[in-house]
């Protein structure tokens, strides 16, 4: 049933939280995983320069110790846990708006499900403040399950 399950991560509690249901699921259906870290470059944007940002743009995350460290931590951190159970992970980073990548990725990549944490917020905050879950649910085709996060 399910054969490629991707995890979008940022590295966050939040995302960290639906690891462990994508790897269930994984080891029950004997999956693949994929984790994929997206420099959104929306929100950094105005904290960097042009030629910087068009470095994202290119995949030249190399050239960026900060933002490379970070991906590699995310991704690592899933494919750490991944290892634990027996499970190959595909790590992959790119630039650009979140839910449009993941989605993009999920489609290039036949994955059957897409499995990602959420804050859980409601109403007026989850308006104002956006959030990446709801934009990929609405921008795919794919099954995606959400985990709530619920701080401690």
């Amino acid at each position: 049933m399910y054969e490629r399950i991707l995890i979008p991560t940022d590295g966050s509690e939040v995302a960290e939280a639906a690891v462990d249901h994508a790897l269930d699921l994984a080891e029950r259906y004997d999956a693949e995983v994929h984790a994929l870290y997206v420099v959104d470059i929306d929100s950094i944007n105005l904290g960097l320069g042009t030629e910087q940002v068009d470095r994202l743009k290119q995949g030249r995350f190399d050239e960026m110790e900060e933002v490379k460290q970070r991906s590699d931590e995310a991704t690592g951190a899933v494919a750490d846990r991944a290892a634990e159970r027996g499970i190959d992970v595909v790590e992959h980073v790119s630039a650009g708006r979140p839910h449009k990548l993941i989605g993009d990725y999920a489609e290039n990549h036949d994955i059957d499900m897409i499995v990602m944490g959420s804050h859980g917020r409601a109403g007026v905050k989850r308006a104002l403040l956006g959030s990446v879950t709801e934009r990929t649910l609405r921008s795919t085709h794919v099954p995606v399950l959400v985990v709530d996060y619920e701080e401690e």
